[in-house]
C-alpha cells in the first residue's frame, strides 16, 4: 500500500544510499569530503520538499514550496529529475569502475601507479562535481520559493491572529 509516509521514507532511503556512496568514495580519496556534505544538504532539501508536497508541513499541498514556473521546471519536471538521476548513476558507475580498475583484481593488469591514477582522475572529479553543482542548482529554488511561501504564510497567520484579537 502506498502512503505519504512511505513516499517520504522512499525519498529518504534513496538519499541515504547515495550519500553512503559519496562518503565511501570520499573516504578512499576519489572525491572531496565536501561532496557528500553537499549531497547531505541536498537530501535535506529533497526531504523538506517532499514533506511539503505531501501536505505534512504547515498544511501545504503539492509543489507548494515551488511557487514559480522556473522552480517547478528545474526541480519537479521529468527532464530535471531524469537528468539528475542519470548524472548520479553515471557518477557512481564511473567512480566504481575506476576504483575496480585501479585497486581491484584488474589493477594487476593495469600499468602505472594505481593509487596515483585513482586520486588524480580528472574524469571522476569532473563528473562528481558536475553532479554536485546540479544538486545545488536544483535545491536553490526549493529554498528560495519555500522561504517565500513560509514567510507569506507566517505573516498571514499572524495577521489573522491579530484580527481575531482585535475582534474579541
Amino acid at each position: 500500500m502506498a502512503t505519504p509516509v512511505g513516499a517520504q521514507l522512499d525519498i529518504l532511503g534513496d538519499r541515504v544510499i547515495e550519500n553512503m556512496f559519496f562518503t565511501y568514495f570520499a573516504v578512499v580519496g576519489m572525491v572531496s569530503l565536501w561532496l557528500p556534505m553537499l549531497f547531505f544538504a541536498g537530501a535535506a532539501t529533497d526531504f523538506l520538499r517532499g514533506a511539503g508536497d505531501e501536505g505534512r508541513v504547515f498544511g501545504m499541498g503539492a509543489n507548494a514550496m515551488l511557487q514559480s514556473g522556473w522552480a517547478k521546471a528545474l526541480v519537479a519536471s521529468r527532464w530535471s529529475r531524469g537528468l539528475y538521476a542519470a548524472m548520479k548513476c553515471a557518477c557512481f558507475c564511473y567512480l566504481g569502475l575506476e576504483l575496480a580498475l585501479t585497486h581491484g583484481p584488474v589493477a594487476l593488469l593495469w600499468s602505472g601507479d594505481a593509487g596515483h591514477a585513482c586520486r588524480d582522475s580528472r574524469g571522476a572529479q569532473t563528473l562528481a562535481w558536475m553532479t554536485g553543482v546540479f544538486c545545488v542548482v536544483r535545491g536553490l529554488p526549493v529554498l528560495v520559493d519555500g522561504w517565500r511561501f513560509l514567510a507569506s504564510n507566517l505573516s498571514a497567520t499572524s495577521a489573522s491572529e491579530e484580527a481575531r484579537g482585535d475582534a474579541g
